[in-house]
């Protein structure tokens, strides 16, 4: 058994391709760590990025620390990307949400079915309190992602850039039962600075809630804001007048549409299906060493796959499902995708997103801002 007490050995036998027998391996046991922070670089002289896929104990001390390393690298804007991220502990987002706002800023309320009301408020200097803010969401933005972009936008202090988020406000006590399992009851809802409440509603009943997403899809909201459905009641105005909407979600500054074409799809499919790390990793074992002498940051920026490559992958790929696939069409897109996942392989710590976000449309767009600002 691999578990057990923390510092205690386990005697293990790993097989490595190439060697001829079992290797003998003693490894102490501890705590694994399991990082939030998925990526943190420049994209410009003076813009950073951080990427945060979920809000876990551990993830204010991450953002800190990479956030300080990139302040030390001269950025005076940042990037938070929080696409994909379904939530976690609200105190962690509101101590990043801290980072940004003067003290006393209001970053949100809850009310339960009584009116009581319990506020939080910025309480402390924040690192981040003149600088540039961008955040990226998407229709999985979810929780505590909302409550960030939520506050930052209703503060006037960032810019969020992106398609409307999911819809998730409640705020739910655990009970735990006799029988050793739990319940989750719901006690409030969380609120915007300026009193939106990001809740989806459940009036149609779960099925109507859970199917969301293909209602926005076959509304044609994911491609197009003017088809995002807005209330004039649910309207709400920031300290600087800009107005927003409550009814569900926030709704991004800037629009970026989904990208529903063939070959963003069917690279997704593969990378989630683990064909790309598959065939990288058989490949990498071929010659790791061949990668010995090049630097992560050459790789990143200078090192190109030939269209070799892709036939390579096509062909592999063909085996393994026995289809007749080709890749003709988006020869780029499939050598980008090889190479992050290569440069993920090789060096970790974020590298998979320094390239694959060299053509990332939301990205793209907040570049375009962040020098139209200049």
């Amino acid at each position: 058994k691999l578990k057990g007490p923390i510092n205690t050995l386990v005697d293990l036998k790993v097989y490595r391709k190439g060697e001829p027998e079992l290797l003998d391996f003693t490894v102490k046991r501890n705590h694994i760590p399991i990082k939030s922070v998925d990526a943190a670089y420049k994209l410009t002289d003076k813009l950073g990025y951080i990427k945060i896929n979920r809000f876990a104990e551990s993830t204010y001390k991450e953002f800190k620390k990479e956030l300080t390393k990139l302040q030390k690298q001269g950025i005076s804007e940042l990037v938070v990307d929080l696409r994909n991220n379904p939530g976690g502990f609200l105190g962690v987002a509101e101590q990043i949400v801290d980072e940004f706002l003067e003290d006393d800023k209001l970053i949100l309320f809850t009310k339960n079915k009584r009116g009581d009301i319990e506020k939080s408020y910025a309480t402390k200097k924040g690192d981040f309190e003149k600088g540039k803010v961008y955040v990226l969401i998407d229709e999985n933005s979810a929780s505590a992602s909302e409550i960030v972009a939520g506050a930052l936008q209703d503060n006037d202090k960032g810019t969020i850039v992106g398609r409307r988020s999911y819809g998730k406000g409640l705020v739910q006590r655990e009970m735990e039962l006799g029988d050793g399992s739990a319940v989750r009851l719901t006690v409030s809802r969380y609120y915007t600075p300026t009193g939106r409440s990001i809740q989806r509603s459940y009036q149609n009943g779960n099925r109507d809630y859970y199917d969301d997403y293909f209602d926005r899809l076959k509304s044609g909201e994911l491609i197009d804001p003017e088809k995002i459905e807005v209330a004039d009641s649910l309207k709400f105005t920031t300290p600087k007048g800009k107005v927003v909407y409550g009814g569900g979600g926030i709704i991004p500054d800037v629009f970026v549409p989904l990208d529903l074409s063939m070959q963003n799809e069917t690279l997704t499919f593969l990378d989630r299906r683990g064909f790309i790390s598959n065939f990288v990793f058989e490949e990498l074992e071929k010659d790791r060493h061949a990668y010995d002498s090049i630097s992560r940051d050459e790789f990143i920026k200078y090192f190109q796959f030939d269209d070799d490559m892709v036939l390579q992958f096509q062909d592999y790929l063909n085996e393994k499902t026995k289809a007749n696939s080709t890749f003709v069409a988006y020869n780029e897109e499939v050598k980008q995708y090889i190479k992050a996942t290569l440069a993920d392989q090789l060096f970790g710590n974020g590298a998979f997103e320094e390239v694959i976000n060299q053509s990332d449309i939301m990205i793209e767009e907040v570049i375009i801002l962040s020098n139209r600002e200049d």
